[in-house]
């Protein structure tokens, strides 16, 4: 039986074949079989991307999306993220779907450090010894001043009066003339969010799933209880890395929402909760990447 093909009906006598029929939508066979039916094609996570689509003669080829990675010889329920190199380190070699980031302690030369030291420590003794003069010079000419000129704080006490009275709310104003009113009286008031509309339909939710890992530490339990999801399911997810506890608890609330799922609820969760910085964050983000555009009002 060729490949591509299953096993419909078999022979009924001697030198007879039996009847073939091809793959379904969305199976496959790599190898000649009797099977009654074909494989089922791999569905790639939320976390993966496709590499090789699934065709009647192979199966769909997944791997980790950019910026995680799964060893091939353990198992790969969930991709890690890649680890970022701290500060003082370099990377030996960059993360791939594969493999994780390797960093390495930069090597300073030596002699370096005593050579910045001796040029740093000098600097600073030059700006502290600035920084006095400049103060000790302010504070001789304000003395030399009083003592040569002891009305100037009387005149400079009478022109602020003058001042104050010139401004005073209760003055007499010239017919006419009108005043625009403080900016400090101004009401403050936030600008409403826009509605958003995804380009890919799910798929562009999903792939703002990481953008959410902004989400503060203290604020994430409560941010998925606003979505109402049980607190149950949420401390089962305890024992995952804080990035993909995020992901896998939306993955629920999409799984649980079905076709009314949107980021615009999301958003309106994180502002419930007084997470504006990571609300816009996260929206600037979705439309920067060409995964939503904002709805045009008619």
């Amino acid at each position: 039986m060729d490949i591509s093909t299953h096993l419909k009906s078999h022979c009924t006598r001697s030198g007879e074949k039996g009847k073939c029929q091809e793959c379904d939508y969305g199976t496959y066979t790599e190898h000649g079989n009797e099977l009654n039916q074909c494989f089922k094609c791999t569905q790639c996570r939320p976390d993966q991307e496709i590499v090789r689509p699934c065709t009647p003669t192979q199966d769909t080829q997944c791997q980790c999306r950019r910026g995680r990675f799964c060893v091939p010889d353990q198992a790969c329920e969930v991709c890690k993220k890649c680890l970022r190199c701290e500060q003082g380190q370099e990377v030996v070699r960059n993360c791939t779907s594969t493999s994780d980031s390797e960093c390495k302690k930069i090597q300073l030369s030596p002699g370096s450090s005593s050579a910045n030291a001796a040029v740093i420590v000098p600097l600073v003794l030059i700006l502290l010894l600035a920084a006095v003069i400049i103060v000790g010079g302010f504070f001789w000419w304000k003395k030399r001043r009083r003592t040569t000129d002891p009305e100037g704080d009387l005149h400079e006490g009478t022109k602020a009066g003058q001042h104050l009275t010139n401004n005073s709310p209760t003055e007499e104003r010239a017919i006419g003339d009108t005043r625009r009113p403080s900016s400090s009286h101004w009401p403050l008031t936030e600008e409403p969010f826009p509605k958003l509309v995804p380009l890919k339909g799910e798929e562009s939710l999903r792939k703002c799933f990481e953008y959410f890992e902004e989400i503060e530490f203290n604020y994430q339990k409560r941010f998925f209880r606003h979505l109402g999801i049980n607190d149950n399911v949420i401390k089962s997810k305890d024992p995952l890395p804080y990035e993909d506890r995020i992901h896998e608890l939306l993955n629920i609330w999409v799984e649980r929402e079905g076709r009314d799922a949107a980021l615009d609820d999301l958003l309106k969760a994180l502002l419930d909760l007084n997470q504006r910085r990571t609300a816009e964050t996260v929206k600037e983000k979705a439309i920067h990447n060409g995964h939503y555009r904002v709805c045009e009002s008619l």
